[in-house]
């Protein structure tokens, strides 16, 4: 018949076309996909994936750099402190313009706290970015500038007296050492429930957990009256517990391979 669609044109098939539609727009636009892109939109070659990687492994490392500076400064200094026994001073009296070398344990605590910024950055870039990191990164980063502060606003002694004729900057070093203390606790807390359910960091939930249930426990006896000739040693286990668990989470990201380091983590909890 003339003026009628052939029997095997796409016109005759409305049917087929209406399949064929109902069947593509199930499926997700390669747009709409979840991959990586920079600032204007570009997917990234794998050359920059490995230097984003570098970059990202670099500022890793300075998580286990920082804690391994830090404990080696107050090491030293403790064995160095004539007259006094390596666990009588506390860290925050090694730096005290009274103690011998003061400069090892203020390098010491600058040196860990800008390590924390770093290896904040990194952290917050492996999990995701700003959206998706959720504010641990950030904290890190916080307590990292709090660290460097109580460096450098320094006690008046070295060994804790009245609190008479205190100086502005011992009266601010005790204000921050109080925020910093809360820090070491609840860090590794947050960073064990940001972390659920990312495969590559399962390891180690336990052992954040475990760390700040440790120094919440030491801190508390290290606060209380109780044995105060064991607090210098009490404050060194309170702070060095957190920090190897925030250690081997930097560890563990600085040997990512280059494709988890990129990988889409999951929406925190």
């Amino acid at each position: 018949m003339t003026g009628c669609p052939a029997l095997g044109s796409a016109a005759g098939r409305p049917w087929k076309n209406v399949r064929v539609m109902s069947i593509r727009s199930r499926r997700t636009p390669r747009a709409a996909r979840p991959v990586l892109a920079d600032n204007a939109g570009r997917r990234p070659t794998p050359a920059g994936l490995a230097a984003g990687a570098a970059g990202l492994r670099l500022r890793a490392a300075a998580g286990i750099a920082g804690p391994a500076v830090f404990t080696a400064a107050w090491v030293t200094s403790s064995l160095l402190q004539t007259g006094h026994s390596a666990t009588q001073v506390q860290l925050s009296g090694l730096a005290a313009p009274d103690a011998r070398y003061p400069w090892i344990m203020i390098t010491g605590f600058v040196a860990l706290g800008g390590c924390s910024v770093a290896f904040g950055s990194a952290l917050q870039e492996a999990l995701g970015g700003t959206g998706r990191a959720g504010p641990v990164p950030r904290l890190i980063q916080v307590a990292g500038g709090l660290t460097i502060a109580v460096g450098l606003l320094r006690r008046d002694q070295m060994l804790l007296t009245g609190s008479a004729g205190e100086s502005w900057h011992n009266r601010a070093h005790d204000v921050i050492s109080i925020f910093v203390y809360l820090a070491v606790v609840a860090i590794p807390v947050l960073l064990e429930r940001r972390l659920r359910g990312d495969r590559r960091f399962r390891a180690l939930r336990v052992p954040l957990l475990a760390s700040a249930a440790a120094s919440a426990a030491v801190l508390a006896v290290f606060a209380s009256p109780a044995v105060p000739s064991w607090d210098a040693v009490l404050q060194r286990a309170a702070v060095t517990l957190p920090l190897a668990a925030s250690a081997a989470l930097a560890l563990r990201l600085a040997t990512l391979p280059v494709a988890s380091t990129h990988s889409e983590p999951p929406e925190p909890r």
